[in-house]
This record gives structure tokens, C-alpha cells and sequence, in this order.
């Protein structure tokens, strides 16, 4: 595997690609990012993974500062999968000057839920996945559906654009006991980790009542006061339409969507029902 580290050496790497597939993360890897790799493997004729801490999507009393920044270890993990090239940029190459110039999503599907607790996330992240597709000129992107308003927003994205990229959604990988592989999973304390995984459950339970006919305000409702009960900070359980996230009309697939702190780490998982 090649690794780079400025656009113009991207570039002449992928001169006489056709179909490069792209796998875009924060680094600190685990076996979700690696999943989009393999699947990546299939659709393109190079497969290229970007490692960039966003600062644009990171609110100021976040934790920018703090993520783990594991570049080595991540190297390390992509080239056993397969991965034929890595760009890993620095700040200032990505930003040689301040990035006056910022892709604002729809606010109709941006500024709700993520979007409503961490105000500007999706303008940051629109716009450093609008300057890797720049960079890199994918014909295919990878992304998982545990960010799953996040997949949207780039899906919307690309579609308003019209960039010839296919987007291609990976499910969420879990641990054993059910929790969503996350970068993030590595604050957790022992006895957190054991707790987290009532997320995901808390999710599933939403699932199970609807089935049974339950009313959405109730099953949310519901979901908000268990996590709250087990010392959570939920910030939304809710139910929503697949098609845009807005609240369901009858008969609409749906997606149930969670976000809570468990200490200082925050959560968020999915499931489609």
C-alpha cells in the first residue's frame, strides 16, 4: 500500500485510475471501516482510504483535541485489507487557508436531530467530503449506516451536485453483545461498556412495540425514560421516515434512531423497521 500525503501526490497516484472506490474516515480503525475496505475492494480498480480529523465538524467544547490520532496502527490495518492507497493529509494541506467557502446541506435534513445538538456538524462534514471527492475523484464512496443522518446528507449532497459517484451504504458491524463499532467506543470504562449496550436494545424494544401497534410518541417517550433511568443523558429515541427524517406518514418504512451520553461519551446507533 501507498501512502501520501499531499493532493498533488493523490493525484498522480490515480492518473490512470477509472474506477477508484473511496473509504473516507477519522482513523482510529476499527472493524467497520475495514468492512467499507473489503467492500470497496469489489467495486473499484484502486481502493483508497483518506485518515483526516475534521476540525470543521467537531463544536468547541468537543473533543478535537482528545480524539486519538493512530495514523501508524491505521496504516497498518489497510494495507492487511488490501487497501491500495491511503491519503493522509495534514491540516494545512486540506486547509491551506481558511475554508471560507462551506457546502450548507438542506437544513430540512440537516438540522434536526445530530444536527439540532451539535449545530454546523453537517456543514463540516458536507464540506470536507465535498474536498476529498475533489481530491480523489471517486467513482464509488463508501459509507456506514451507523451515521445514518450522515449518509443521507452525502447521499443529498451528491445527488444536488450532480457528481457522478454511486454511494454505496455498508450495514452497521456490532460487537457480540450488539453494540455499533465506533471510534468512540474506546472511551468507555469497563463497567460503561457493559452499559452501552442498552442502545442498541433500547432500540430494538422501540421495534418490537411498534410492531405491536404502539403509539410513536409512547414508544419514544418510553425509550428516552429507560435510558434516563440507567443514568443515560438520551438527547433523542425517535422514530422516523427512511425518505427524509421527517416524522412518519402511515405506511412509511421507518428508521429509529438513538443518541445519548453515557458519562462524557456520546452514542448514537440505528435500526431500520
Amino acid at each position: 500500500m501507498q501512502v501520501v500525503h499531499t493532493i498533488a501526490a493523490l493525484r498522480e497516484r490515480l492518473a490512470g485510475s477509472r474506477a477508484p472506490a473511496f473509504v473516507a474516515t477519522m482513523g482510529n480503525l476499527h472493524d467497520g471501516h475495514i468492512a467499507l475496505v473489503h467492500k470497496a475492494k469489489l467495486l473499484g480498480d484502486v481502493t483508497v482510504a483518506s485518515v483526516f480529523v475534521n476540525r470543521l465538524q467537531f463544536l468547541p467544547h468537543e473533543d478535537f483535541d482528545s480524539y486519538p490520532r493512530t495514523l501508524e496502527a491505521d496504516a497498518a490495518k489497510l494495507a492487511d485489507a488490501g487497501c491500495d492507497l491511503l491519503f493522509a493529509p495534514n491540516e494545512r494541506e486540506l486547509y491551506p487557508q481558511p475554508q471560507a467557502f462551506k457546502v450548507v446541506p438542506d437544513p430540512a435534513l440537516a438540522d434536526l436531530l445530530e444536527g439540532e445538538f451539535r449545530p454546523g456538524f453537517f456543514t463540516g462534514v458536507s464540506t470536507v467530503v465535498m474536498k476529498l471527492f475533489q481530491c480523489v475523484q471517486p467513482r464509488v464512496a463508501l459509507f456506514g449506516k451507523k451515521d445514518y443522518q450522515q449518509l443521507m446528507v452525502i447521499r443529498r449532497m451528491v445527488q444536488q451536485f450532480a457528481m457522478p459517484i454511486e454511494i454505496v451504504a455498508h450495514e452497521t458491524l456490532r460487537a457480540e453483545d450488539g453494540l455499533a463499532l465506533s471510534s468512540r467506543n474506546a472511551y468507555l470504562s469497563p463497567e460503561q461498556r457493559q452499559e452501552a449496550v442498552q442502545l442498541s436494545r433500547a432500540l430494538a424494544r422501540m421495534a418490537q412495540q411498534l410492531r405491536g401497534g404502539a403509539a410513536v410518541a409512547a414508544v419514544e417517550a418510553e425509550a428516552m425514560a429507560t435510558l434516563a433511568q440507567r443514568g443515560w443523558q438520551p438527547d433523542y429515541m425517535t422514530v422516523r421516515s427512511r425518505n427524509d427524517l421527517q416524522p412518519p406518514g402511515a405506511g412509511e418504512p421507518v428508521v429509529l434512531l438513538g443518541a445519548a451520553r453515557l458519562g462524557s461519551t456520546r452514542l448514537i446507533d440505528n435500526l431500520e423497521a
